[in-house]
């Protein structure tokens, strides 16, 4: 089992590099959870916290909501795939998309911060379903051998992203779409 998040900066100025993604991860015979970023629906949730100054508990409840937004759209587009909430399934199907439940973060005590984004949240469900690999998608060129440090430092990754993979037992590769839809 392989987790691929999909960045929603890869839907911002044309969302053909998002989907020509899916259509990939489609026609591999790979066992594939996809991750999907918030995406403009996680900048409305930006942009309304700077607006009205909810706190940040409120604003990751939104993000979250953003991701799964993302996700329906994407499952519906994509109908190969199978819309999942909850990791405690024992058995996942072949081609998933992964809805976060915030009921399950929170029990799992995942942090309610801007410092922690879909690409850490990717790297918990890797995690939680030991998956071999985490590909972890971006819409900018991704330089080979930069390290996470730098990552972080570019805005590449989030802040919490290195914490989530420090003790990984699956592979982890950071790369651009054009990167992935080569592989």
């Amino acid at each position: 089992m392989r987790v691929v998040k999909l960045g929603g900066s890869l839907l911002k100025n044309t969302q053909e590099n998002f989907f020509a993604c899916l259509a990939h991860i489609a026609t591999q015979n790979t066992p594939t959870i996809v991750v999907c970023g918030g995406g403009k629906f996680a900048d409305c949730v930006r942009h309304a916290q700077n607006q009205w100054h909810f706190s940040d508990g409120c604003a990751h409840e939104m993000a979250i909501l953003s991701m799964q937004q993302t996700a329906i759209m994407s499952q519906n587009l994509f109908p190969v795939f199978t819309l999942c909430s909850t990791m405690n399934s024992v058995s996942y199907p072949h081609l998933a998309i992964w809805s976060p439940s915030i009921d399950e973060l929170n029990l799992d005590q995942v942090p309610a911060t801007w410092d922690m984004t879909s690409d850490s949240l990717a790297a918990w469900l890797a995690n939680k379903v030991h998956a071999t690999q985490l590909l972890i998608v971006k819409a900018c060129e991704v330089e080979a051998n930069t390290t996470l440090d730098e990552l972080v430092q570019k805005g590449i990754v989030d802040a919490q992203f290195p914490h989530f993979v420090k003790n990984a037992s699956f592979n982890v590769s950071i790369l651009s779409a054009s990167g992935f839809l080569n592989l």
